[in-house]
């Protein structure tokens, strides 16, 4: 399942992020709608809020289809037909949503077949392997390119950097019986895990019951496109794009990311198994902590100029197989080199 995740990104540099083209080949930015709510976090779990990227039609019905969105909204889909005045009183998770069931259980079908997708952004998710003794968890995300963590962008210009994974999702929203703000929620669509992760996770079948596996993850901007579109892509064409991939990538973390009150770049940060739950001192993981912890020196009130730059993978291509070793290589850097050059004010 999908159940802890990672947004690192502050809101004006998510949005350039999400750089796309839209259907006269523009190439375009998404808008953010209640963007002052939206808090960057390295460790966000089920019922707190997160960005989703969504078309625009969904809210201006005049609008063109293709245009995209940016919303934070609460992570735990809440139906439009409950009915109780709390939407704490929902007596189901809806965290995650299984692709096999997604059609047939009634929290889910309705929004998905008034074409109510999104896509969830995410540096990358988290997941624990199940050990003697504990559970161990690991980062999962994106193969990088080596221009990753090289450049630094400004204005308008192209972002470079982390490329944020994008899962499919499904909205909703829920009006009070009250009446009051209507409540914006999602729920992220699950496969079975891929072959690269399956012995971290894997979906099982107990008693007719299943348990998650890993999201359905959307790679590239033409799968993007797609399910966002619903207006021009219908329900049943976008569905078969809920496929396991094996375009990811993973590294082991330490136990700090357990507490979901921990939210510091630790929580990311990559240790060495075997060792002791810290992050052991090599070269590499050395470069990477410490330019993780700059990103914390001088306040806790992260500001956008301090956090890590990422980059959009909207308008590229697909990016090739590679391995846990080539990202970490890219994302750290040569190995011996001293740290990266200190960020502009």
């Amino acid at each position: 399942m999908c159940g802890r995740t990672a947004c690192s990104l502050a809101a004006d540099n998510l949005r350039r992020a999400c750089a796309y083209r839209d259907r006269r080949g523009k190439h375009r930015q998404p808008e953010w709608v209640r963007g002052e709510r939206y808090q960057p976090s390295y460790n966000k779990g089920p019922q707190s809020s997160g960005p989703v990227l969504l078309s625009r039609r969904h809210l201006h019905q005049d609008a063109d289809s293709s245009e995209r969105v940016l919303m934070d909204m609460r992570w735990g889909l809440v139906p439009s037909w409950f009915k109780q005045d709390n939407p704490s009183k929902l007596q189901f998770n809806t965290s995650n949503c299984r692709s096999d069931t997604m059609l047939s259980k009634s929290s889910y079908k309705g929004a998905l077949l008034k074409g109510k997708r999104c896509v969830v952004l995410a540096d990358g998710f988290y997941e624990w392997q199940q050990q003697n003794g504990g559970k161990q968890p690991y980062f999962i995300y994106f193969p990088q390119t080596k221009d990753a963590m090289d450049k630094e962008t400004e204005g308008d210009e192209e972002w470079k950097g982390w490329r944020l994974l994008t899962m499919a999702g499904i909205f909703d929203c829920w009006e009070p019986p009250s009446g009051g703000e209507m409540l914006y929620t999602y729920t992220i669509i699950t496969v079975d895990a891929s072959k690269d992760v399956s012995f971290i996770h894997h979906r099982q079948v107990r008693a007719g019951k299943g348990v998650a596996g890993m999201p359905a993850i959307l790679d590239g901007d033409e799968a993007i496109r797609k399910w966002l579109d619903f207006a021009e892509v219908p329900t049943q064409e976008a569905v078969k794009l809920i496929q396991p991939t094996e375009n990811i990538v993973f590294h082991p973390v330490s136990s700090f990311v357990n507490n979901i009150r921990n939210n510091t770049p630790e929580c990311v940060a990559p240790i060495e198994l075997g060792a002791k739950k810290e992050v052991k001192a090599t070269p590499s993981n050395k470069v990477m902590v410490s330019w993780l912890k700059s990103s914390q020196e001088g306040s806790p009130q992260k500001k956008e100029n301090d956090l890590p730059k990422w980059t959009s993978q909207f308008i590229h291509s697909p990016s090739p197989k590679k391995t846990s070793a080539d990202v970490l290589q890219q994302w750290l850097g040569k190995q011996g080199q001293p740290a990266a050059k200190k960020r502009k004010a």
